[in-house]
């Protein structure tokens, strides 16, 4: 029995792998217990509460025993500032085994020619690209100044100063409310600070990316980057088109992945749909829908790959040797065919969640999905996507709230709930599963009503109906005790 089938499959695991495991978790829990008893007793609480809700955010998933125990161990307590045999630091031989192994994994999994295993994060690994980017493509005299004060003490002009000095460089991105990221140029960010940014949109009829928009937008704009990727689109993108785009106005292409890498790597994202042959850099989170743990990854060119390489001291601090290990556990598991049997059911199930929604009349940005993210549209209901997500995590479904395009309620309050379905087909919901799951979402919005407080943001407040909760936590609990996570697991 592998680590992989306790994950994937709603079946026992075999007694052995089970009680191993058990035994394990066991065991560190009574050490953790022996010094800070609330941390064991927080940690037993988060594996009872995830077991008992359906998760449902697009971001998360479960990793296997193995890639969670990984991370662990003593390498934990490893400083190893640079890279793969050029370290600041001594004895960190074992460290460069771990980074080599990671890198390989990924290089075989995506078929890329460079893989650097070091990003903390998938912002991380975003910073990463973009300064390799700047490094490769321009002459910047004065960048080492941006260290000279906090980046939180930089004003408007400091920031104006450090683009003239790297040439006012442009980076055109998709904009936050039609499904982009923070990091795609959203000015409060760093790389809208970095940059002269200007985004990109969806045609406003369909929800679709405009290819030929976006093609005018970089013809006028003319950026040195195009950033292609999404957070919270439900819909595929051809990067072939995109890297046309960019080859026409002398832009590098980098494809942010995160969230949809498992589908990449689980072979749904073929050809035109597989960023990684046709990006410059492609970057993405080992976590979402490759099911590893929180980290990084960029995946680069072989003109990017020494700039890339920098990344450890350009702007990243000593590499997390413990979880670069368990990245190479996570992607040694993606490598395995039931990798891919796992991504096509991600795929497949997003779709009969989609199907389930339009039956009973919710509203979807796009009018649907083909890959892992389903958008609703809760204005239909009279409410607000911060009304939605909590009334819905009363009932113990759990969601986040998304912006939808040119959405009244801005970025906090938002109109939209985003719903991924990587975790709980880890878990081994089917198409069945979660047809039933739009129905206790439409269950629960319908019961939903919002009110007026006499004090604070209405958009927040929100009334249940009695015995809505109740019915759809019971009615939850039949298909999580169907499909247990990590069954045979016991503390």
């Amino acid at each position: 029995m592998t680590a992989d089938s306790v994950t994937t499959s709603a079946a026992a695991p075999g007694a052995e792998y089970a009680e191993t495991a058990s035994a394990a978790y066991r065991a560190a829990l009574q050490v953790i217990e022996s010094v800070e008893p609330r941390i064991a007793a927080a940690t037993r609480k988060e594996l009872a509460d995830q077991r008992a809700s359906l998760k449902l955010i697009a971001s998360e998933n479960y990793a296997s025993p193995a890639v969670l125990l990984t991370m662990g161990t003593w390498f934990s307590d490893k400083y190893a500032e640079g890279t793969i045999g050029h370290r600041f630091y001594a004895a960190c031989q074992n460290v460069d085994t771990v980074e080599a192994l990671a890198a390989e994994h990924a290089r075989e999994l995506f078929g890329a020619p460079y893989a650097y295993a070091q990003p903390h994060s998938g912002i991380d690994a975003n910073l990463v690209a973009f300064w390799a980017i700047l490094a490769t493509r321009i002459e910047a005299p004065g960048l080492a100044d941006l260290g000279a004060k906090h980046v939180n003490d930089l004003s408007e002009q400091d920031w104006e100063g450090l683009r003239n000095k790297l040439g006012n460089q442009r980076l055109l991105g998709m904009s936050l409310d039609t499904g982009g990221h923070l990091t795609h140029g959203f000015r409060p960010n760093i790389s809208g600070k970095m940059f002269h940014q200007r985004s990109y949109g969806t045609d406003p009829q369909s929800g679709l990316i405009d290819y030929d928009a976006v093609a005018a937008a970089a013809r006028e704009f003319k950026p040195l980057i195009l950033v292609a990727g999404y957070s919270a689109y439900p819909r595929r993108v051809n990067f072939a088109k995109m890297r046309e785009i960019a080859d026409e106005v002398g832009a590098t292409l980098l494809v942010d992945m995160a969230h949809f890498a498992g589908l990449v790597a689980g072979k749904v994202f073929t050809g035109d749909e597989d960023p990684v042959p046709h990006a410059h850099v492609t970057t993405t989170t080992t976590h979402k829908s490759l099911r590893g743990p929180r980290g990084g990854l960029v995946l680069a060119q072989p003109e990017y790959a020494d700039a890339v390489d920098k990344g450890c001291p350009m702007v990243l601090g000593g590499p997390l040797s413990h979880v670069m290990a368990a990245k190479a556990v996570a992607l040694a598991e993606a490598r395995q065919p039931s990798f891919q049997a796992y991504a096509q059911r991600v795929a497949d199930n997003a779709k009969s969640l989609a199907d389930g929604f339009l039956q009973r009349g919710a509203r979807l940005v796009t009018g649907g999905t083909d890959n892992h993210i389903v958008l609703l549209d809760v204005t239909s209901f009279g409410l607000t996507g911060r009304q939605a997500e909590s009334a819905l995590l009363d009932a113990g479904v759990v969601t986040n709230r998304n912006a939808i395009p040119a959405d009244p309620n801005g970025a906090w309050y938002t109109s939209g709930i985003r719903f991924g379905t990587p975790a709980l087909t880890t878990r081994g919901f089917g198409a069945a599963e979660f047809d039933r799951v739009a129905e206790l979402v439409v269950d629960v919005l319908n019961n939903t009503t919002p009110t007026q407080a006499s004090s604070g943001p209405s958009k927040a407040k929100y009334t249940l109906a009695d015995g809505t909760a109740d019915r759809i936590h019971a009615a939850s609990a039949e298909m999580l005790e169907a499909n247990p996570l990590y069954p045979g697991l016991t503390l």
